[in-house]
């Protein structure tokens, strides 16, 4: 069984941070990217970040860069996302997905987790 579980979401302030885990289990880690993805109400779910479990590459959002990381544990079948300098139009409901290529589209995502909510105030 495939799963993926998005967890540490919460409410912050505007400038504060949070940071998100992935923890995945039922597949072979090491073959997939791993994305971050959100959806804020009435919008369609847009591509945050991804990360290749087997090298390392990464990629980020224009809207989020210089402020969001992303970053890896194989071992604990996990990724991370660091989110700095949190701003208002961050706020939005996280979800992390698993695709075979490195990509943040969503159609090209084979597995995704239940989201987590992030809030940031004003």
């Amino acid at each position: 069984e495939v799963q993926l579980q998005a967890s540490g979401g919460g409410l912050v302030q505007a400038g504060g941070s949070l940071r998100l885990s992935c923890a995945a289990s039922g597949f072979t880690f090491d073959d997939y990217v791993i994305g971050w993805f959100r959806q804020a109400p009435g919008k369609e779910r847009e591509g945050v970040s991804y990360i290749s479990s087997s090298n390392s590459r990464t990629a980020y959002a224009d809207s989020v860069k210089g402020r969001f990381t992303i970053s890896n544990d194989n071992a604990k079948k996990t990724v991370y996302l660091q989110m700095n300098s949190l701003k208002p139009e961050d706020t939005a409901v996280y979800y992390c997905a698993a695709g075979p290529i490195a990509t943040m589209k969503t159609a090209l995502m084979d597995y995704w987790g239940k989201g987590t909510q992030v809030t940031v105030s004003s």
